[in-house]
């Protein structure tokens, strides 16, 4: 099958992931892909992070009991590996190897904000009565070429953090709501070429722009409940939509392409619920899902798809 658009037309590769019959992601929270092409999956089966090779062969694996609920994957300019963890509260960065080298947040203690978690997800954004310190339910990362570490915080928290290299936290920004610079979920945060802070504002259905300051730059609402952000070398924006779609977007906002479900049969949707985007050298698309948690189905190894750019 193919899918997109005009520059941007993808095939989609068939079980990329080469495990074992049977064997399953269970949900995937986050993808990454360092310079070498190589593929960063962070999931909640029994090993959190399986690295592939572009072709698909699986070349280690670590992080074994460490996490409570694995949520976002991001690589650094340094070649590390930040994760974050929405169950027990924390983010943690890794070298390529799986070797802990920083930890920041209290581990299984979340801060306060009146936060509680009921059966619905913006019912439960809706408890967040104050904006609170690091973290409450953390979601996604970006690094800058300094070391500087944004984080968007999160399920039950509404504020983005930022830390310097060493871990110390610096400042931070947000509120709860659904005015501009507030948030309802920031799930995922990313850098553009530009040193935009792209946040996905899942609840909202919205992407905020920021300055490395706080400053808001602009909002983008043709996204329906936005869970990852991707960008490539060429500075094009991929945003994966719950339930739905990716998207692909100019440095301005501009859609370029979009491809998703065209049936509300689930066994025949393409996707059940896209989490998490990112983007190889060659163009190429991984998408993952969380579809065992959202929509109670497991889809083994193709809860992750790959789109060979064409």
């Amino acid at each position: 099958m193919r899918y997109g658009s005009g520059e941007f037309r993808y095939e989609l590769v068939p079980r990329w992931a080469q495990v074992t019959e049977g064997w399953s992601f269970v949900d995937i929270g986050g993808i990454a892909v360092d310079g070498d092409d190589n593929v960063y999956v962070l999931s909640r089966s029994d090993y959190p992070v399986l690295v592939f090779n572009r072709n698909g062969e699986m070349l280690r694996h670590w992080g074994e009991g460490f996490f409570g609920r694995a949520h976002g994957a991001r690589l650094a300019p340094d070649g590390s590996i930040f994760c974050t963890d929405d169950g027990d509260h924390f983010v943690a960065r890794f070298s390529p190897s799986g070797e802990l080298l920083m930890t920041l947040g209290a581990k299984g203690v979340p801060s306060d904000t009146g936060y509680r978690r009921t059966w619905d997800v913006f019912q439960s954004t809706s408890t967040i009565a104050y904006a609170g310190p690091p973290f409450n339910r953390p979601t996604g990362t970006a690094i800058t070429l300094d070391g500087d570490i944004f984080v968007s915080d999160g399920y039950g928290n509404c504020r983005i953090h930022c830390f310097d290299a060493s871990g110390t936290l610096q400042y931070s920004w947000g509120a709860p709501g659904g005015k501009p610079e507030h948030f309802r979920l920031p799930h995922d945060i990313a850098l553009d070429k530009m040193g935009r802070l792209l946040v996905a504002d899942r609840e909202n259905s919205r992407i905020q722009l920021f300055d490395q300051s706080g400053t808001l730059l602009g909002i983008w609402h043709d996204v329906i409940r936005p869970t990852g952000i991707g960008i490539d070398a060429d500075g094009f924006i991929y945003v994966s939509e719950l339930c739905l779609r990716v998207s692909v977007f100019n440095s301005d906002g501009e859609l370029l392409a979009r491809w998703g479900n065209t049936t509300s049969n689930r066994d025949e949707a393409l996707f059940l619920a896209p989490h998490t985007v990112a983007v190889d050298s060659h163009g190429d698309v991984y998408v993952g899902e969380v579809s065992k948690t959202h929509a109670g189905t497991d889809r083994g190894a193709d809860t992750i798809h790959k789109f060979c750019r064409l």
